[in-house]
């Protein structure tokens, strides 16, 4: 795919072959949001790397509730559901009135559960959901490609954000799926995400900026603006999480985009260490002798 640079052990080596992490020093922008950010900004502190912590997307209610307590009141209607972020399913289990019958219990009887995703089946089952199938493909549209003919008739529960891709839902319905899609969750920009406070962080020195999701990169575009962001390609290193957020990032004229081989956080912290050692390495064999 034009403009994904991977990088994986086979081609750029161990990390471990490294005497100090190559992240050391190197000041990164985290634009998720601020809750879901620690992880990540531990296993780049333990590597001696600076976070820069400038959230892009912030999670609300959504306007209208009732299509969701409606669905939470007929749950044993249902005879999958399909989560396709950790967000969705977090607001799905603290919804109020969620039921055992929508847990994937023991009985099959209960609701199926299909993720998108290791780190959504991981959250999922830490909720108490059992996941009975996990996309080969880490995307809705791959995951609609391979359990379709397993959905057709079977009537589909689909919670999402209000930003959420429409390429899944259509997908399903045309593989004959009883489709009930709801959204769950709103994703919004924060409010003291300014531009002013994008343009103080990137006057200092920044060597790279995260993103984990397409609404993070659209808010950016709109805070930053279009031709200033494609700009920051010559100077900063852009990493997406997954292929739907290198795609976004994509659109705004950016062609060199840093996505690691799996969407988690121990392969995306693999990435950048692979790539800025790469880059040192370039460094050193271009100075004169």
């Amino acid at each position: 795919m034009r403009g994904r640079k991977i990088f994986s052990k086979k081609l750029a080596g161990s990390v471990a072959e490294f005497v100090a992490s190559s992240l050391a020093g190197k000041r990164i922008v985290v634009t998720r949001e601020v809750s879901q950010s620690t992880k990540l900004v531990e296993e780049l502190g333990r590597r001696g790397a600076i976070p820069i912590l400038f959230p892009l997307i912030a999670f609300e209610k959504p306007d209208d509730c009732v299509p969701m307590n409606v669905a939470m009141a007929e749950m044993e209607k249902f005879d999958w559901i399909i989560f396709t972020s950790e967000n969705a399913v977090r607001a799905v289990a603290e919804w109020p009135g969620r039921t055992e019958s929508f847990s994937g219990g023991e009985s099959r009887d209960s609701v199926r559960v299909a993720a998108v995703g290791a780190a959504t089946r991981d959250e999922a089952e830490k909720a108490g959901f059992r996941v009975d199938y996990l996309a080969t493909e880490k995307s809705g549209a791959g995951l609609a490609q391979e359990i379709g003919r397993v959905l057709k008739g079977r009537r589909v529960f689909l919670p999402r954000s209000n930003r959420a891709n429409p390429d899944l839902p259509a997908a399903l319905r045309e593989h004959g799926a009883l489709l009930t899609e709801v959204t769950v969750y709103k994703t919004v920009r924060p409010a003291n995400a300014s531009r002013e406070g994008l343009e103080g962080i990137f006057l200092s020195v920044v060597d790279a900026v995260l993103f984990f999701s397409p609404s993070a990169v659209h808010n950016f575009a709109e805070i930053g603006g279009r031709e200033r962001i494609a700009g920051l390609q010559k100077d900063i290193a852009v990493a997406a999480i997954g292929s739907t957020t290198a795609d976004a990032v994509r659109e705004l004229g950016i062609e060199t985009i840093l996505q690691p081989e799996e969407p988690t956080i121990e392969a995306m912290m693999r990435t950048l260490e692979m790539y800025f050692a790469d880059l040192a390495e370039v460094n050193v064999q271009v100075q004169p002798r």
